[in-house]
């Protein structure tokens, strides 16, 4: 009996790990900057879903019709869809589509979980990664390849990646099952901070600003939002006007924040809702964000998911 074709399977996630090493029996890819999103297909058309669960054909139709034109009609892989500008990938150009179709985009596909008829997430990475370069075409349009090196010498594509302006690497254990949680048998490997927080209020906008100052931005420490500090930079107009509209609708009367909740007249709270992609130096000692910058928003991941990341 065939494996019946996996709904709604949780998307395997990546661990932040410091811990950079050289070891053959580990492969290393880009770590790419976009949305998260599986693809499905078994005999007719292609849907792609979010790491949430949101639709995304509406999106993104070029990269589920390039889908459907593949020979294979049984299928269940994951990927990334990213931003592209002048041939490389860009979080803020993603950003960007939602209000300008022209923006180009491509989906970077690295794992397949179903292949017609087989559960394949119990196979290890390496084998699978083979049945999937078979099974799709990739001719670096809308639907790509993303390559892998052996991590032999894991520090120095590291560094090779961090001189090319890249986010970092991700590093799998060359025999990992695709397991649907966080797991240390995908290691992230970045070369600058970033973090996912909570969008949890707003201040007052100030001479020539519009919509809002800055965002006041958080993380869940257990069940409790816990502030990290206030984005002021990274912001263009239609950014700040679509950003300033959807907050107004989410107003309310308290704070969200359960630990270290900021003081200030000036302040609008909103329900706990919007997770934004922050950029930021380092981590102060008191837990909070030293030259934050606000990358766009992140629709695809549910607010309660997001915790602060520290490496292994």
């Amino acid at each position: 009996m065939p494996d019946p074709m996996p709904r709604r399977p949780q998307a395997m996630k990546a661990t932040l790990s410091n811990d950079v090493f050289d070891d053959a029996n580990w492969i290393v890819e880009r770590k790419l900057d976009g949305y998260r999103c599986l693809a499905f297909r078994d005999g007719g058309s292609v849907d792609l879903e979010s790491r949430n669960f949101l639709k995304l054909n509406d999106r993104y139709p070029e990269v589920a019709e390039t889908l459907e034109q593949s020979q294979c009609t049984r299928f269940v892989v994951d990927g990334e869809i990213v931003g592209m500008v002048h041939g490389k990938s860009s979080f803020e150009a993603l950003q960007q589509r939602g209000h300008d179709a022209s923006v180009r985009i491509a989906y970077y596909v690295f794992d397949v979980l179903w292949l017609d008829g087989v559960d394949m997430r119990g196979m290890p990475l390496r084998e699978r990664k083979a049945a999937l370069r078979k099974a799709l075409r990739f001719d670096g349009g809308a639907v790509r390849w993303t390559p892998h090196r052996h991590a032999h010498d894991g520090e120095a594509h590291l560094a090779d990646a961090c001189r090319r302006g890249w986010e970092g690497l991700i590093a799998k254990r060359g025999d990992s099952i695709y397991q649907g949680k966080r797991s240390g048998d995908w290691l992230k490997w970045k070369c600058s901070a970033e973090q996912e927080l909570v969008i949890g209020g707003y201040t007052a906008p100030k001479g020539s600003r519009h919509a809002f100052g800055a965002l006041l931005v958080g993380y869940y420490d257990g069940d409790k939002l816990r502030y990290a500090g206030k984005v002021g930079t990274g912001f263009n107009e239609p950014e700040l006007r679509t950003l300033g509209k959807r907050m107004q609708a989410l107003r309310r009367g308290e704070s969200p924040f359960a630990i270290g909740a900021p003081k200030g007249r000036d302040t609008t709270w909103i329900e706990p809702e919007i997770v934004a992609q922050v950029a930021f130096t380092e981590w102060t000692r008191d837990g909070s964000l030293r030259h934050p910058r606000y990358l766009g928003l992140r629709d695809d991941k549910p607010a309660r998911d997001v915790v602060r990341e520290r490496p292994t």
